[in-house]
């Protein structure tokens, strides 16, 4: 079954709003366009919900409700006990306060893992915890094609090592990684394993519980939401760590790790993303129970669209001697994230392409590990061309079209 782009683009007021129209918006793994549940789901809240929640007035019981009810629903999506997902200000600022309790939790002499492929926020706070004296190991992506070789880990690992860190899929290569591979690897070392999913879940929501790892965090704001961090911790992991928010909050599993209070409207709008899911699944005669089978039933939707689409791009730009594609030229097994390395500054020709229409950006994107391996000038950067699902086919035209007058 094909996805009907016409009904999922109606249900993103970004479509109809006049300022963008005829403009094609090529930077979603920056941030995505917010679903319209979203919206009302923020909207209602805010006019009449906007009072401390939990208390025996109505208007609190149900801000609580709906906060419950995020939390709920999208941790059945994701395939994991409700108190397993915790929310917080930002992907970056959630692996910030777990780094904390690892650092309190290791011991010097003990080991983590990181790749130079991740995005810096699932990387620099865990290399930090040298300065208490963890040995810290470096798993190297290829210098050629970026990939993260499994093989490469298992020299890496021992009885030392507590926590290995890895992306789902970076956000510069693309190439999604074998989570269930790695953590298998990785457990059968004795370590913990750490997802960065940021990348990865604007297409499709992962059914963590049967990938396996024990940490897995992305960003509602890329997944059609709100400006929120979600953060799965496995249970036997969250209650072996030290407590991070407030003492009396120690027993309870998601406000373990999120010593600043919650933003409650976001978390009560991340909701919507959950009712998103449900009207495409619906609309497109999905299964009709099962969170985790109705997800994955709109992940093949949207996987079959987004291959269709990034193929073309791919073929378009991979055999050019004017620049060098970062990550596969295969749709199959990669993330329609594509960076391209150029003969030159890339802000400049994400300039030039915004006068045809086209929203992309330049830079570096916090990669600077991964580019730099990949011995891309990092003050040139990369031009990266990403979309989702809510991109049609004649957008991936305007922007070939724009590609061609611009290079």
């Amino acid at each position: 079954m094909e996805l009907d782009i016409d009904f999922v683009r109606a249900q993103f007021p970004a479509f109809r709003e006049p300022a963008l129209q005829g403009q094609a918006f090529f930077e979603n793994a920056g941030g995505s366009y917010t679903c319209k549940p979203v919206i009302d789901r923020l909207t209602r809240y805010y006019t009449q919900r906007k009072v401390q929640p939990y208390a025996p007035y109505e208007a609190s019981q149900l801000a609580g409700a709906e906060m419950d009810e995020a939390r709920a629903r999208m941790a059945a999506i994701l395939g994991v006990d409700s108190d397993e997902l915790s929310f917080g200000p930002s992907t970056t600022q959630n692996t910030y306060v777990l780094a904390q309790a690892f650092r309190q939790w290791m011991k010097p002499g003990e080991a983590i893992v990181v790749t130079n492929q991740d995005h810096e926020a699932n990387s620099g706070p865990w290399r930090r915890l040298a300065d208490e004296g963890i040995e810290v190991r470096e798993w190297q992506i290829d210098p050629v094609t970026g990939h993260l070789n499994p093989e490469d880990l298992e020299a890496l690992l021992d009885e030392n090592v507590r926590l290995v860190c890895f992306p789902h899929c970076s956000n510069v290569v693309g190439e999604i990684n074998p989570v269930t591979e790695i953590t298998a690897m990785a457990h059968a070392a004795g370590a913990f394993v750490c997802v960065d999913g940021v990348s990865y879940a604007p297409h499709g929501f992962p059914d963590v519980g049967a990938l396996g790892p024990d940490i897995y965090l992305f960003s509602a704001y890329k997944t059609f939401g709100p400006h929120q961090g979600m953060m799965v911790i496995r249970r036997p992991l969250g209650e072996l760590l030290p407590n991070q928010a407030h003492y009396f909050n120690a027993d309870t599993l998601y406000k373990r790790f999120t010593p600043a209070g919650p933003d409650h409207a976001q978390i009560a709008a991340s909701a919507g993303m959950a009712d998103y899911y449900d009207a495409l699944c619906e609309h497109h005669g999905g299964p009709a129970t099962g969170a985790t089978a109705r997800a994955g039933f709109v992940n093949g939707l949207i996987r079959r669209h987004e291959a269709a689409l990034l193929q073309p791009l791919l073929d378009a730009v991979k055999d050019r001697n004017d620049l060098r594609l970062i990550g596969p030229s295969e749709a199959n097994g990669r993330a329609p994230t594509v960076a391209l390395a150029l003969n030159g500054a890339a802000e400049p020709v994400a300039a030039a392409l915004a006068q045809h229409g086209v929203m992309a950006g330049g830079g570096d994107f916090y990669a600077v590990r991964a580019l730099g391996a990949l011995g891309v000038d990092v003050g040139q950067g990369v031009l990266r061309l990403s979309f989702t699902h809510y991109t049609s086919r004649a957008e991936i035209d305007q922007l070939l079209g724009a590609l061609d007058k611009v290079l």
